[in-house]
C-alpha cells in the first residue's frame, strides 16, 4: 500500500501558514508528498521553507495562479488542489491544506485504516473529526456552524475532484462513499497575529470576490482582525502536535487578545457571540451530545 500526500499554497509564509507543520505531520506514512506552490510575492519565501526540509519524498510544483478566469468564486482553490492530486501515485491520497495538521498520536490510526479499507472498493475515503483553534492554542470552536468532519482521504484514480473552493471531494456532482479515519484534523486558520489575520481574510475574500470588491469590503475595516471575548470558546486541555513546538512558542500576541468580557459593538458580531448559534451550541453540545443540527454533509457515510 503506498499513500500520497498533496497540498497546495501560495504567500504560505508571509500570510502565517504552517505549511511546512503541515507536510511534515504525515510525511512518516507518506510515500510521497506533492505540493502546488503557487508564485507568490517576492517578500514570501514559502517554496524555500519547504525545500528546507530536505526530504527526498517532497516533490513541488511550481504554479501561477489565474484569478482572473475563474468559473466560479473560489474555483482556483480547487484547480490548484487538482493540480497537485493529479501528480499523486499512491493508492491513496491524503489532503492537508496548509492549515490543516495531523497529531503524531493518530498516525497509526490513519495509516491502519488505510490498510484496512484498501480491498473494500466501497470505500472511496475516509472521514476526519476537526478542531478549529481561535486566537491562540488554547481555545477552538465547537459550536453550530462550523463544519465537524471532512473528507480528507480520498482512493485515487476512481474519477475524484476537488469541489467548489477546495472544501471537498466530489466524482462528477456524486458524493463520495466514506468511512470515519478514527482521528482528527487540527485547524489553525485562525490562529496567527490579528494583523496578519486580517491580511489573510483579506487574501481569501480576493480569490472569492475580486481585489475591486475586498478594496470595497475592507475600506472601513480596523487593521487588525479583533478574534473577540476567548471565554466564549471551548478550552483546550489537550496536547499539540510535535510539529508546531516551535511555531507555538512565537506566540506573541497575547497582549492582543481579549479573555473576557463583552465583544466589541463597534463591529459585526463573529457567529458564535450571537444569542441563535450560542443556543443551537448549547442544544447540541449538552443535549444531542455533539450532532450537529442540519450541518450539511458533502458525503455518504457508510459503516465499515
Amino acid at each position: 500500500m503506498k499513500i500520497s500526500g498533496f497540498s497546495f499554497v501560495r504567500n504560505g509564509v508571509k500570510l502565517y501558514y504552517p505549511a511546512a507543520e503541515a507536510i511534515k505531520s504525515i510525511l512518516p506514512i507518506c510515500h510521497e508528498f506533492i505540493v502546488a506552490v503557487g508564485q507568490g510575492d517576492e517578500d514570501d519565501n514559502t517554496r524555500e521553507v519547504i525545500e528546507a526540509i530536505g526530504d527526498p519524498r517532497i516533490k513541488i510544483i511550481d504554479t501561477v495562479w489565474d484569478l482572473d478566469n475563474q468559473p466560479y468564486h473560489g474555483a482556483e482553490n480547487a484547480r490548484q488542489t487538482n493540480i497537485a492530486l493529479d501528480a499523486c501515485t499512491g493508492d491513496w491520497c491524503f489532503y492537508l491544506q496548509a492549515d490543516e495538521v495531523v497529531h503524531e498520536k493518530y498516525l497509526p490510526v490513519i495509516e491502519n485504516r488505510c490498510l484496512e479499507s484498501l480491498e473494500i472498493k466501497e470505500i472511496e475515503g475516509l472521514l476526519f473529526r476537526y478542531k478549529h483553534f481561535w486566537g491562540d492554542y488554547q481555545h477552538y470552536h465547537q459550536g453550530h456552524g462550523w463544519y465537524s468532519r471532512e473528507i480528507r482521504i480520498i482512493r485515487n484514480n476512481i474519477g475524484v475532484r476537488s469541489h467548489l473552493s477546495a472544501q471537498s471531494f466530489k466524482i462528477g456532482e456524486r458524493k463520495l462513499r466514506v468511512a470515519n479515519a478514527g482521528a482528527e484534523i487540527y485547524h489553525y486558520g485562525w490562529v496567527r497575529p490579528p494583523h496578519l489575520m486580517q491580511n489573510k481574510r483579506k487574501s481569501l475574500d480576493t480569490i472569492h470576490w475580486g481585489e475591486k470588491k475586498v478594496k470595497e469590503m475592507y475600506k472601513d475595516s480596523a487593521p487588525e482582525f479583533d478574534y473577540g471575548p476567548l471565554n466564549l470558546l471551548a478550552e483546550f486541555k489537550g496536547t499539540h502536535p510535535e510539529v508546531m513546538k516551535e511555531m507555538i512558542s512565537r506566540f506573541n500576541w497575547r497582549d492582543k487578545l481579549q479573555y473576557s468580557g463583552k465583544p466589541n459593538t463597534s463591529r459585526a458580531p463573529h457567529k458564535h457571540e450571537k444569542f441563535k448559534y450560542r443556543l443551537l451550541s448549547f442544544i447540541e453540545n449538552k443535549l444531542l451530545g455533539g450532532k450537529k443540527l442540519g450541518e450539511y454533509r458533502n458525503y455518504i457515510l457508510i459503516k465499515r
